[in-house]
C-alpha cells in the first residue's frame, strides 16, 4: 500500500466521517472501497478492459502446450 496525502471540501470530509462512523470503519478504508467500487464500474483495473486485444484464430487456451513447447 502507499501512504499519501489529499485536501478535501469540508463537505466531502463530512460525509466520509459520517460513513466511516456508521460502518465502524476508518475513513481510509472507506476511502480505499469507494476507488475499488469506482474502478471496478469504470473497467480500470479489470481483465476484462484487456479482454480480446491479441485474438488468434489458431491459438487458443487449451492448446497452451502446444505454443508453448513448439519445435523449432
Amino acid at each position: 500500500m502507499h501512504r499519501t496525502q489529499l485536501l478535501i471540501d469540508e463537505k466531502h470530509y463530512a460525509f466520509l466521517k459520517k460513513k466511516s462512523e456508521k460502518e465502524e470503519k476508518s475513513i481510509s478504508q472507506v476511502l480505499r472501497e469507494i476507488i475499488e467500487s469506482y474502478s471496478k464500474k469504470s473497467d480500470v483495473y479489470s481483465l476484462c478492459s484487456i479482454s480480446g486485444i491479441a485474438e488468434d484464430s489458431e491459438a487458443y487456451g487449451r492448446d497452451h502446450d502446444k505454443w508453448l513447447y513448439k519445435k523449432k
